[in-house]
């Protein structure tokens, strides 16, 4: 059993030397709160689920081995408005 998660690090630390990233888990329940992004098959999964952004954990890059699927602009924009509600920068 493995879990999916949605890079959310910039992506020059993605891309540097770093041993670490920043990632959102994703679930397949939520409530629909505004920190939670809704996200399913149009983004690459098998069902319907959530990305949870006031979950937000630091992965080993060498963890993280099974390219899912990507966000569309929009989605990277709900994505993007659900970190700053979860961080309190908005």
């Amino acid at each position: 059993m493995y879990r999916t998660f949605v890079i959310v690090s910039r992506q020059v630390l993605v891309e540097s030397k770093f041993s670490t990233v920043i990632c959102a888990p994703v679930f397949s329940s939520g409530e629909g709160l505004s920190t939670q992004v809704a996200v399913g098959p149009e983004e690459g999964l098998k069902h319907a689920s959530w990305i949870m952004c006031d979950n937000l954990v630091s992965l080993r890059k060498a963890d993280l081995t099974q390219f899912v699927g990507s966000l569309a602009k929009s989605k990277l924009a709900e994505l993007e408005r659900a970190l700053k509600i979860a961080l309190d920068i908005l």
